[in-house]
């Protein structure tokens, strides 16, 4: 049970949606993938940072878009490329004569939502440009640190099949991503609606004005789910799933032979925040273990490291974690 696919339900519940302008936004871009829509929405109210995978062509681009254009605030797309440099993220220090000093400007790490397309094209000393501006909201540039605005978001997209003239992001990189979404291939009766919807693009082509949300109703949402109930049991949940991953052999003989390496703190507490979030979201009075679940896979799956033993006999990742929520009890 999805967001987008029960909002009307949640509306009749409440009596209205918590961003009503956002749904309606994405909506009118978006046919399908409303997992994908709801587990980026969660990342927004949680103050985290997206990882999209999937083939070409799944509207990974366009479902980054279609939240940042929907939201009141800057929003960059930066087209990843081998030849990128770190200053054309962060910006360079210039000398203006007139003023006889050098002054900073910006690049675009400074917008509200940064649309990091085909991430996994640009080297490692780009991907490294990145990683303070994701977890500490600054950048900083010779010895003076420029602050991010309050509300920012990293979405980025890369391919998986595609291994010629791509880089693996590093795990530092990978591990301030909240969540790694795997975008699927639409049903049969959405791609249908694909067609229809392209087929009137086509015949109007001008975009009718879509309703914002405004950044100051982002940070009150935010808040609001963070204060969303959780009890004592499902937080200590959280923590037995995260050791689970570090002391397999604890819980599982199957397991142990999977993991080579755990997830950090910061794995328990995205577990959290985003079931919260979740539960909040859908219009539920407090978090439950279903929220837990739902949001382990995307949370753990690129933090989780597969030992050469999983790899040489096809365990995924996502295998793994389905075998972690089997054998930790619920309290």
């Amino acid at each position: 049970m999805s967001f987008l696919e029960t909002q009307e339900e949640k509306i009749e519940k409440r009596g209205h949606h918590p961003l009503p302008n956002l749904l309606k936004s994405i909506q009118s871009q978006i046919i399908g993938q409303h997992r994908i829509i709801e587990q980026m929405l969660v990342c927004l109210l949680t103050d985290g940072h997206a990882l999209l995978e999937g083939m070409p062509g799944l509207a990974k681009t366009r479902s980054a878009k279609a939240i940042a254009e929907a939201i009141l605030g800057d929003f960059h797309r930066i087209q990843f490329t081998p030849d990128l440099l770190p200053s054309d993220l962060i910006g360079t220090e210039m000398y203006i004569h007139e003023k006889s000093d050098f002054v900073f400007r910006k690049g675009p790490l400074f917008n509200n939502i940064l649309l990091a397309d085909e991430i996994n094209r640009a080297p490692a000393k780009v991907q490294s440009a990145l990683l303070e501006a994701m977890e500490e909201k600054q950048v900083t540039v010779g010895h003076k640190s420029y602050p991010l605005p309050e509300l920012y978001m990293v979405i980025a997209t890369q391919n998986p099949i595609e291994q010629e003239g791509t880089y693996n992001l590093p795990e530092a990189q990978l591990d301030r991503f909240m969540m790694h979404l795997e975008v699927s291939y639409p049903s049969h009766e959405e791609e249908l609606l694909i067609i229809e919807l392209d087929e009137k693009r086509g015949q109007h082509p001008q975009k009718a004005p879509l309703p914002l949300t405004s950044i100051e109703e982002v940070l009150a949402a935010r808040k609001a789910a963070s204060n969303h109930h959780i009890s004592e049991n499902l937080k200590k949940y959280a923590v037995s799933l995260s050791s689970a991953t570090r002391t397999p052999e604890k819980y599982d003989p199957e397991l142990a032979k999977w993991i080579a390496h755990g997830v950090s703190p910061r794995a328990t507490i995205a577990l959290i925040r985003c079931a919260k979030a979740l539960a909040w979201l859908r219009g539920d009075e407090y978090v439950t273990p279903t929220h837990i679940h739902e949001v382990a896979f995307p949370i753990l799956r690129h933090r989780i490291y597969p030992s050469f033993e999983a790899e040489a006999d096809g365990i995924s990742r996502n295998v793994i974690i389905r075998k972690l929520l089997d054998v930790v009890a619920i309290p």
